[in-house]
Formats: C-alpha cells, sequence, structure tokens
C-alpha cells in the first residue's frame, strides 16, 4: 500500500454533514485489518471528538499546538504524538499550512 499528499490533499474536503459543515478536513489513505491511515488537515478550527480507537499523529507541515486532556503540546513538522482512545483532544493556534498524518489502531476502547 503507498499514499501521497498530493494524491490525498485533492479529496479534502470530503463531504458535508451537519458534524462537518464546511467538508471533511481529512480523508483516507490506506487501512488493513484494524489499522488505517489518514491526512487531516483542518482550516481555522479544529471540531473534532474523542475517537473509539488508539492514534498517532505524524506532524507533516505547520505549527500550533495539540491539547491533549487539557496538557498543551507546542508541535511542528517531524513531530509524533501519541492519543489514547476516548482522550479529549484538538488542535488549536495551528497555521494554514497545518497537514499531519493519523493512523488509528487496535479495538475500540483502546489497548
Amino acid at each position: 500500500m503507498k499514499a501521497t499528499i498530493t494524491d490525498l490533499l485533492k479529496k479534502i474536503p470530503g463531504k458535508a454533514s451537519a458534524e462537518w459543515p464546511m467538508g471533511e478536513p481529512f480523508t483516507l489513505a490506506f487501512a488493513h485489518g484494524t489499522m488505517s491511515v489518514e491526512i487531516y488537515t483542518p482550516k481555522e478550527t479544529d471540531i473534532q471528538t474523542p475517537h473509539d480507537q488508539d492514534e498517532l499523529y505524524f506532524i507533516h507541515s505547520g505549527t500550533g499546538e495539540l491539547v491533549i486532556a487539557g496538557e498543551r503540546h507546542a508541535f511542528e513538522p517531524g513531530m509524533v504524538f501519541f492519543v489514547a482512545a476516548q482522550v479529549e483532544h484538538r488542535f488549536e493556534n495551528f497555521s494554514a499550512d497545518f497537514i499531519t498524518w493519523v493512523v488509528f489502531w487496535g479495538p475500540k476502547g483502546g489497548e
């Protein structure tokens, strides 16, 4: 399996919904078993809610802060963050060029 940022960005924004009225700011790169890989590139505000699976964020571009369970972490390209399933988190104060890879895996509720 292979994915490129260039190809994936052509699919964003995705479909609009009540949750994502401006269109989904993410797209699936690929999946296998319980693992899935996406890119995520919110614009202006990150309105995501906690996820059912554990996840990793690999920062591709941009700067800002990732707030995990109320704790702020500055980020820049090349950094990686772990967020356990069901933990409140969101990106804040991020630059317009912010893009992150997201890897979800494992059972619902986390490992």
